[in-house]
């Protein structure tokens, strides 16, 4: 699958005007109210992985195994370059590859004055692009409805690929195809070898007359956790320390917290199999656990 095809490329190409880009402003000192929970560490680890992660249905957690080349659209230069390099560098921490210069994009920020229009005319400009009725790939149809709705200040879109753990070869049936290649049930194929799912692309859509109270390195951070793991839009992660929650706390985190980047570097220390959320879970608190510690990362 291309990452956006040459018709919504075009589009990009010859209808995106240049959205105004507030500066960035110091974040707010204001304190937040103390929560005491009760729960154990590892309770609330699965809690939060079960508001953050966003898998397609049936499918594993996925992470990128394909060079990351990031694209940002409608930004001046010496600001995109900034968010590349802030992106690249995380995702450099975690073992994810990164692409030459002048690679083509599978991560592509796109910043609008109105990101709602302008979600509804990529979708409208070339759907496939987003969704290609085939299981596995993406959340489906309602949730691409509501990526079109939304009035959130970012809105990201991603499509995953189900491939051999081993060999990186697609794992299921694509239109075209003929032939089983996927046991459906059973996660096997190719003599029973193992599935893991990958990030192909993820689109990113930023509303830039939302941005007010955000300063430039909190959103940086924000676009990093949302382009390195399915992050579900519509979570509920106020209850946790994560860069997150800075369209909607005051006093919200100013980079990625120790709980994003537990649950970054679990994702992407895990074995090459479907990584499901009691996994992701089980490794995150490990991580937590171990920073609380003192103990060095291995």
């Amino acid at each position: 699958m291309s990452v956006l095809n040459g018709a919504i490329s075009a589009f990009l190409a010859a209808t995106i005007q240049t959205a105004p880009v507030p500066p960035p402003q110091d974040p707010p000192t204001e304190l937040g109210d103390v929560v005491v929970d009760g729960r154990s560490l590892r309770d609330r680890v699965e809690a939060f992985v079960d508001e953050v992660a966003a898998p397609p249905r049936r499918r594993g957690i996925a992470r990128w195994r394909s060079r990351v080349c990031i694209g940002v659209v409608n930004l001046q230069t010496a600001q995109a370059q900034g968010l590349i390099d802030r992106i690249s560098r995380v995702a450099d921490e975690y073992g994810v590859r990164l692409g030459e210069p002048g690679c083509r994009p599978n991560v592509v920020l796109i910043f609008a004055d109105d990101g709602r229009a302008m979600a509804g005319a990529l979708v409208e400009a070339d759907r496939r692009a987003f969704y290609l009725g085939v299981g596995g790939l993406d959340r489906g149809k309602a949730a691409l409805e509501r990526f079109r709705q939304s009035d959130a200040p970012v809105r990201w879109w991603h499509v995953s690929m189900p491939v051999v753990g081993a060999t990186g070869a697609r794992a299921i049936r694509m239109p075209g195809d003929s032939g089983p290649i996927y046991v459906p049930g059973e996660g096997l194929v190719n003599n029973g070898r193992p599935i893991t799912d990958m990030l192909n692309k993820v689109i990113v859509i930023v509303d830039a007359g939302k941005l007010e109270q955000v300063a430039g390195d909190q959103l940086a951070d924000y676009l990093a956790m949302v382009s390195l793991a399915q992050v579900d839009p519509e979570g509920d992660t106020s209850a946790y320390d994560t860069i997150l929650n800075i369209f909607d706390a005051p006093g919200a985190p100013g980079r990625l917290t120790a709980w994003d980047r537990g649950y970054l570097e679990a994702l992407y220390d895990s074995w090459p199999q479907r990584l499901e959320g009691s996994h992701q879970a089980a490794a995150v608190t490990r991580i937590l656990e171990r920073q609380d510690a003192g103990s060095p990362r291995p």
